[in-house]
């Protein structure tokens, strides 16, 4: 999943966003809808953190929020 994914899928992972970054509320990731460089700035601010560092934030979050929305393989009837 790409973050042209996530961005199609906010809603359903702006939980798990407000779960990883919880001084971000709700109004914030509404405002933000899912755009990466937004949310990154707003998480820079919030924490006070460096560019790089909220952009690694970022990473690791899309990163697992894609492997838990990814499907479960189907398994063969044996």
């Amino acid at each position: 999943m790409n973050w042209e994914q996530i961005e199609g899928k906010w809603k359903q992972l702006k939980g798990s966003a407000r779960a990883r970054w919880g001084k971000l509320t709700d109004s914030d990731l509404d405002m933000i809808g899912g755009k990466r460089e937004q949310l990154i700035g707003l998480i820079e601010e919030r924490y006070g953190i460096a560019k790089e560092e909220a952009e690694e934030q970022v990473h690791e979050w899309g990163t697992s929020a894609q492997l838990a929305s990814a499907p479960e393989p189907q398994r063969k009837a044996g």
